[in-house]
């Protein structure tokens, strides 16, 4: 199992416990998934939504599925059905050696980091960061993109609202920026 998983079990669930917001392990919040969703627009262009999954499999370990537009919009020039993307959903061990990597490689490699946003939290568990480049990624080698590509990362949880989620991603290692004051 991956460091981050063993982390997870020895160290944090023990810590949320003796934190008394939890009587019990089995309440603790929890990772469930980790999805990565990519859009290469509607380029109409399938050698780019091809890269795009490609690049994708690099990234995740795992092969993605492609997404396709759900009904037509003249003025982007879409069609229904059309191939604009891909998406891949993470779960067990996949999922925790991935957070692992994008924690402690690719966050490190972004340009001007300060730590990830406070606002990114749906309300509900789960956590959404946009990556603008893939080369981020050290799995990615330079001399073999032909476009910049951006994704979303959405980490859920098991965790009922913001506070907790937080807490959770926290304890797991997200470094998150510190909070401004107005």
């Amino acid at each position: 199992m991956s460091e981050l998983f063993d982390n997870y079990r020895t160290k944090v669930v023990p810590q949320l416990v003796a934190g008394g917001r939890y009587k019990n392990p089995m309440q603790v919040p929890r990772m469930l998934k980790i999805v990565l969703n990519t859009s290469v627009g509607s380029a109409g262009d399938k050698q780019a939504v091809e890269d795009a999954a490609r690049e994708m499999t690099i990234v995740s370990g795992q092969k993605p599925i492609i997404t396709k537009a759900k009904k037509s919009i003249s003025n982007f020039k879409l069609r229904k059905d059309q191939e604009i993307g891909c998406k891949v959903t993470l779960r067990g061990n996949r999922m925790y050696e991935f957070m692992e990597r994008f924690i402690n490689s690719a966050l490190p490699r972004v340009r001007d980091f300060r730590g990830v946003s406070n606002r990114a939290f749906d309300g509900h568990g789960a956590y959404t960061y946009g990556v603008d480049d893939q080369t981020i990624f050290p799995e990615i080698e330079l001399d073999k993109i032909k476009r910049r590509l951006g994704m979303d990362i959405t980490f859920v949880t098991t965790a009922r609202n913001v506070e907790e989620t937080k807490e959770l991603l926290k304890h797991l290692g997200m470094p998150f920026a510190a909070e401004r004051k107005n």
